[in-house]
């Protein structure tokens, strides 16, 4: 995957910084397959995304979710196409406590520039904590909004 270029490239094998948001959950690469349009990507929760009780908020979990969906379409998108999410809906499987967290992305189906995602959060030992799909458009980089 070397030879693969483009802004999700370049932040994954260290020629650019990783996005602020990617870092702050402590995003880490694992592997892609660009050909299936798989990714696995793993995050470190930690105690400052803790509710009062100490368990992950689900507003970071649907980050990390939102961070795995968006890469395995970008993962597979040429260097001057990015992506724009449509919408995300997300399911809370579970309580999980800091630490690492396993996200895989996939996209289900791709039909023209509208693409439908999906990714699943897991513990280490492969216990199931949130799933979302969701949707997005397939834009030419130049077009990528600065602002939401």
């Amino acid at each position: 995957m070397s030879g693969r270029s483009g802004p999700f490239w370049e932040g994954v094998q260290g020629r650019a910084p990783l996005p602020r948001a990617a870092a702050t959950l402590g995003l880490e690469f694992l592997d892609a397959d660009v050909e299936n349009g798989t990714i696995e990507l793993a995050f470190t929760a930690t105690e400052d995304f803790t509710n009062p009780v100490g368990n992950v908020l689900g507003a970071f979990l649907a980050a990390m979710l939102y961070d795995t969906v968006g890469p395995a379409l970008l993962a597979t998108l040429a260097p001057d196409e990015f992506q724009s999410t449509l919408e995300l809906h997300t399911h809370f499987l579970r309580p999980v406590r800091p630490g690492r967290i396993l996200g895989k992305g996939r996209v289900v189906h791709r039909a023209g520039d509208i693409a439908f995602l999906e990714a699943i959060l897991t513990t280490p030992d492969g216990t199931t904590i949130a799933t979302a799909g969701a949707t997005a458009r397939v834009i030419p980089l130049g077009q990528a909004p600065t602002s939401v």
